[in-house]
């Protein structure tokens, strides 16, 4: 790929522990937060993020970060020739909070993909 971003829900989607905490750290939550979003117990999290630039193994943790990242909107760009992979969001940081505290205020769950 050319710099192009990353569906998360596509089986290719990989990730590594140094993405994790750029992501987190691009939404600014912290990993208790990020962690519930993921399902995962936040020393799970704090673990995977210190794994650095190794890829995560796991189908049941990559699955899991997913998760956390389509709730906040994080958006992985792969890695290129000439440049690193990286995150940036897919709303902004406005919209990102206004989910987060829509979402925090109770009431019926649903889909957010639009159609």
């Amino acid at each position: 790929m050319t710099g192009e971003t990353v569906d998360t829900r596509s089986p290719e989607w990989r990730i590594t522990g140094r993405l994790v905490a750029a992501g987190r750290a691009l939404v600014g939550v912290s990993i208790a937060d990020f962690a519930a979003a993921c399902r995962l117990p936040a020393e799970e999290l704090a673990r995977l993020e210190a794994g650095g630039s190794a890829w995560i193994q796991s189908g049941s943790e990559v699955d899991a970060l997913r998760r956390g990242f389509n709730h906040f909107g994080i958006v992985v760009v792969e890695e290129t020739d000439t440049m690193g992979a990286g995150v940036r969001l897919k709303f902004t940081r406005s919209d990102v909070r206004q989910i987060a505290r829509l979402e925090g205020e109770g009431g019926r769950v649903a889909s957010d993909d639009a159609p």
